[in-house]
Order: structure tokens, then sequence, then C-alpha cells
């Protein structure tokens, strides 16, 4: 089998910029070949070299020539063709021998690159590929800290070695430029940028990202001193002025703030939406419960203020003291921010005339009881209620008559805040006043911190819930009439309550 014949960008020269890629096949490589005047020194071998190991065969492919000026009897250009015809015969012994080659290339391999001579002369006979790299014109930008091209703006790539007329041309007509290949080209690139009048927009950049990188104003580099690799970059005009003098710039308009209630899900990430974690990113405030908001991940960007649990109304007025500020403020609850949380927390609190200019918006999440309802089956497949045992913000009497009315209507109820240190009778009152509309034998799902470390799930009846199992961890669904346990063929049970009701 023969070889592989890749070609290799290596970026502008900082050894760092070389792609992951382009590293570990330079590793792998068996024949590693680069390009080099008739002193040897190869640039390409010298970014490559951290990544070399020992035993590659090197090839070297030595330019036989370094002006324009040959006793050839194909001038210039014969003597070129021949030079690369020559190390395409190099490289296909190996390659016909079963040995991949990598061609080292400064840059691009396909940008104004040596390797695609060999490119174009093995690709067809070899399976070839081509690794790309970054450009020596992104590194110029990047080194000048200035964007090369914004909006619709348009960017022209020149070589040097065009006629003074065409290279003046071209500048007068395009937003940005990168004129390539200076060297001897330099003084005449620079009376064409005069002629363009694009003299004083033009930056000279030297070698750029290595430990010999140069920059300059074009108009101020002597030309004597102008090696091969450098170029002259015009950078966007939107920014070709640079920063303008902190005296003269503009006053900072004053920020303006808002407030998003976001649902985090029952439990960690996975259950978090897209929506909800977007907003959590660009946000610069987190409020809200202390557990809570330890499931954001951090962010030293971000200021958090966590808070107890029982503290609504004065959490909601915080975030809207912050947003009013300027700031961008996510207010955080478990499961859904519009069930038994903090988005009527947050919007009663919004209403008042002092916050009234305050944006808010609210980002649902998944809620508890679609979680324990989605690990047990169906069990919320039919008309169904939600309600809170708690008696904190509503007297015992309300909460009472509604567990009656719902059992009576004959709704599958998904109970929250059943119990707590606290509160430890709701949960036998509840059950004893389910009890006189329902059936012993109707289903209840008993769901524990479903999404988490802890989760456990309990599929039981309203005659033998127990509780003293239940916990402020747990949520309840209880079945309707309807509602079934069943087993299935692989040995798992489910319970689902059937979308057609009995007539």
């Amino acid at each position: 089998m023969t070889g592989r014949l890749w070609g290799v960008g290596l970026g502008p020269g900082d050894p760092e910029l070389v792609t992951v890629k382009a590293a570990r096949l330079i590793g792998q490589a068996d024949v590693i070949a680069f390009h080099s005047a008739r002193h040897g020194r190869s640039i390409a071998r010298s970014v490559a070299a951290p990544y070399l190991r020992e035993g590659q065969v090197e090839e070297a492919l030595i330019y036989p020539l370094t002006t324009e000026t040959t006793d050839h009897p194909g001038g210039y250009q014969g003597a070129i063709d021949d030079f690369y015809a020559a190390c395409a015969v190099r490289l296909a012994a190996h390659l016909d021998a079963g040995r991949d080659v990598v061609v080292l290339c400064e840059g691009d391999p396909l940008f104004y690159g040596s390797y695609m001579h060999m490119h174009k002369r093995l690709s067809h006979r070899y399976v070839t590929e081509v690794v790309p790299g970054v450009t020596s014109v992104s590194g110029a930008s990047a080194v000048l800290g200035r964007p090369l091209v914004e909006r619709d703006e348009v960017l022209t790539v020149l070589p040097g070695t065009l006629p003074a007329e065409v290279l003046a041309e071209r500048l007068a007509s395009t937003d940005s430029a990168a004129v390539l290949k200076l060297g001897r080209t330099f003084t005449k690139v620079r009376d064409a940028l005069a002629e363009a009048g694009r003299l004083d927009e033009a930056w000279y950049v030297e070698r750029a990202t290595t430990g010999q990188q140069r920059l300059a104003p074009l108009a101020e580099v002597d030309p004597g001193s102008v090696p091969y690799f450098s170029l002259a970059l015009i950078p966007s005009p939107v920014n070709a002025a640079g920063p303008a003098p902190a005296t003269a710039a503009p006053a900072a308009p004053k920020a303006r703030g808002e407030v998003v209630v976001v649902g985090l899900g029952p439990a960690g990430r996975p259950w978090l939406t897209p929506e909800a974690q977007e907003a959590l990113a660009g946000v610069d405030e987190l409020v809200g419960y202390g557990p809570y908001l330890d499931r954001v991940p951090p962010n030293p960007r971000q200021r958090r203020h966590p808070t107890d649990n029982r503290v609504e109304a004065e959490r909601a007025a915080h975030a809207l003291e912050l947003a009013a500020a300027g700031s961008r403020v996510a207010v955080v609850s478990s499961g859904d921010p519009g069930v038994f949380a903090m988005a009527s927390a947050v919007l009663e609190v919004a209403c008042e005339p002092r916050f009234a200019d305050v944006p808010v918006r609210v980002l649902p999440g998944l809620t508890a009881a679609h979680a324990v309802a989605s690990r047990a089956g169906a069990p919320l497949g039919h008309d169904y209620c939600v309600l809170s045992l708690s008696d904190l913000l509503k007297p015992w009497e309300v909460v009472a008559e509604r567990i009656g009315a719902a059992a009576r209507a004959d709704l599958v109820l998904a109970i929250y805040n059943p119990a707590s240190k606290s509160r430890t009778w709701q949960v036998a009152a509840a059950r004893d006043l389910l009890l006189e509309h329902r059936a012993p034998e109707t289903p209840v799902v008993v769901g524990r911190d479903v999404g988490g470390a802890r989760e456990s799930m309990t599929v039981t009846t309203l005659g033998d819930l127990d509780p003293d199992a239940i916990d402020m961890r747990c949520l309840l669904l209880v079945g309707s009439s309807t509602t079934r346990v069943a087993e299935r063929g692989d040995g798992s049970r489910v319970v689902f309550t059937p979308r057609r009701y009995p007539a």
C-alpha cells in the first residue's frame, strides 16, 4: 500500500498556533518535508520543531536559486519547475514505499503556500489531505488588534509582485487590503499605497506572532529593513484611525437593566431549557434561595445574592432594585417559576409604582409534577389539579376545601410541599380527606429528589400511604378513579391515567 500525503499548515509563526490536528500528524509522520533557501534554515521546520520526534526522515527541499537570475534554458520558471518536479520524485519514492509524508508549510498550504506545488504534482496519484492553517493575514490582524472587515466590507489580498499601477488601482477600490510578498517589492507597494491615497491607513507587520515580530505605520518603515516574511495591511476603515482618545470618548449611556425569572427545572443542567441557560449566561446578578443558586455554575463575572427561603418579597424587591440601577438580574426558582415559586412574587412587587419602568420576563421550567409523572409513566394523562399542602400563606381550611373539591371532581392531584420539619400532620389529614371520596386502592406515586443524586420513586395506594415517609423533598401524585398501575412484559411497572373517561 502506498503512503498518504499531507499538506500541513503551520500558521503564521507561533508554534502554539499550530492546530491540534497538524501537531498530531507531524508527530506521526514517517517523513517530514520542508522548503528552505540555500542557507538551509527552514522557518517551517523551526515552527514544527516542538512536534517532531526522533527517528523521522527529513527531506529538505532546498530552492536552487533565490533571485530570478539563472542560466537555466527555461529561465527562472523553468528552473523552478525542474526543482518542483525533482522534489515530487523524491517524495513519491517515500509514498510508493508506504511511508506517510507530511509537507510543512507556513501559514495555510493553499494560500500562497509552497506546498501547493507538491499538491499539483502528487495529489492525483496518492491519497492526499490538506490541513489548513492560520494565514499570515489573520495573524497580522490579530497582533494589530484591528478587525480586517466588518459587515459588508470587502477584503482584497494582493501579491506585492503585481505591477505598480495594478496595485494602486486595486488598493483604491477596496475597503480593506493585505499586500503580501514585500521584501524587494516594498518600495513599489508603498508608492502604490500613496498613489491610491491609502498610505496613511497602512500598517507594516513583520513576522507576526513570533519573537521577531515588528509593527509600525508603513510610511515610517525603512525599505532596506524589510524581509520577505512581512506584509502591508489596511484594516477595516471603521477602525483604521484606531481608538479615540479617552478625553474624546462619549459618555457611556446608562445601562438598561431587567429582571428575568428563570425556572431551573427539578434538578441539574439536563433539566434546564436552552432558553434558561442562555438567560443565566447573560446576566450580571443572580438572586435566589441559596440551594437553588448553588445549582447554577459559578462565574466570577457575576454576583450572587443567596437568601433564605421565606423572604420572597424582599428577594423580589432586591432584584428589581438591582435592575433599576442598570443590572441584568436573574431570579432563579426550582421547577417552573410560575408554580408555587418566584414569578408571582416578583410580579407582585414589580407592580409597585417605583418599579414601573423595570422590564420583567418569566422563563418557564420543567415542573416537579411533570418530572415525577414522567418517571412513573403518565399519571397526569387526563384532567388534574396542582395544590400545595403548605398553610403558611393560606389557612388550612382553604387547603382542606380544595382537596375535597378536587376529590369530588375525580381529578388527579399533584401535591406540592406535603410536609416539613414544622408541618408533620397535613399528609395524614389530606389522605383522610381524599379517602372520603376515593377508594383505598387509588394509586399514589411518591417521587423524592427526582433528577438528583438521591432520587427514589415509590408506587403505593391511598390506603397504604405512610405519612411518616413523606418530607419536603417529596411530591405526591394521587390518581383518579381511572388511574391504573400495570405490569409490563419486561417486568417494569407503569402508572397512567387513560385519556378516555368512562361514560
